[in-house]
């Protein structure tokens, strides 16, 4: 029995792993740079926003060009997996009349292709700190465990998320508005010390401005990130995520029937 469900664990594990690559290369072929694509989107993306902040607004702070850019690659993973993953379950109606898959299966495919995506940018974003002035630390070792929180906190919101919308397509619209809002409430373009002290322990609350500074901590600063506050970040999400794995498996044969 044990070794039966160990088969099937490692079947539907090589199943995710070679869907995230059949769309990954898919992807590639539909653009004339393909991969490439991937490198200069969010170079064009982090372009606009410093020259308009940063040159046309003048705000700045210290070396803001690299606290501008680690700020943004951080937000760009987690809003990419949110952003696309809500809509997973939704999106694969077709292939639900055709397949019967774990409905968990399409936004864990979705979240692992845009992680590979993101670990070109998060390539990038380190050789140009390196070149900036920023050489590596003892910090760097706490970078995988900085990482494996910000995916389990992006599959505990991604989860959810895509559990729901199936039943309310019209959520995805919130998503993007809701994302929006806390770009811009989540540290990205600014520093803490510049949020009033009144409001300073509300603004750590959201858990993304944790995870923003712990990446400068680390590639900036050269400082270790709260451990504490990011432990308890990965257990909540942890946790999270399991409660919404649940929640799809528990509409797994009710999602083909609403989406008819």
């Amino acid at each position: 029995m044990l070794t039966q469900k160990l088969n099937t664990l490692l079947r539907y594990i090589e199943l995710i792993l070679y869907k995230t690559y059949a769309d990954l290369k898919a992807e590639t072929k539909r653009t004339y740079l393909g991969f490439l694509w991937w490198i200069f989107e969010p170079i064009m993306y982090m372009s606009v926003f410093y020259l308009f902040f940063g040159i046309l607004l003048g705000h700045k702070t210290d070396n803001y060009v690299p606290f501008l850019l680690t700020g943004l690659t951080a937000w760009q993973w987690l809003k990419s997996c949110i952003s696309h993953g809500t809509q997973t379950i939704l999106g694969a109606s077709g292939l639900m009349q055709q397949v019967n898959l774990p409905k968990v299966f399409f936004p864990i495919i979705l979240i692992l292709t845009d992680s590979v995506k993101f670990l070109f940018i998060l390539t990038l974003l380190l050789i140009f700190l390196w070149i900036y002035g920023y050489g590596i630390n003892i910090t760097y070792l706490a970078l995988p465990a900085l990482l494996i929180v910000q995916l389990l906190f992006a599959m505990a919101i991604t989860f959810f998320l895509a559990a729901i919308v199936p039943f309310l397509p019209d959520l995805r619209f919130v998503v993007e508005n809701v994302l929006l809002a806390l770009f811009f409430m989540s540290g990205v373009m600014i520093r803490s010390d510049i949020v009033p002290e009144a409001y300073r322990d509300y603004y750590y609350w959201n858990p993304i401005v944790v995870i923003i500074e712990s990446y400068r901590d680390i590639l900036m600063h050269h400082n270790w990130p709260d451990g504490s506050a990011l432990f308890l970040i990965a257990i909540i999400s942890l946790i999270c995520v399991w409660l919404g794995a649940r929640l799809i498996a528990r509409f797994e044969y009710i999602y083909p029937k609403i989406m008819l």
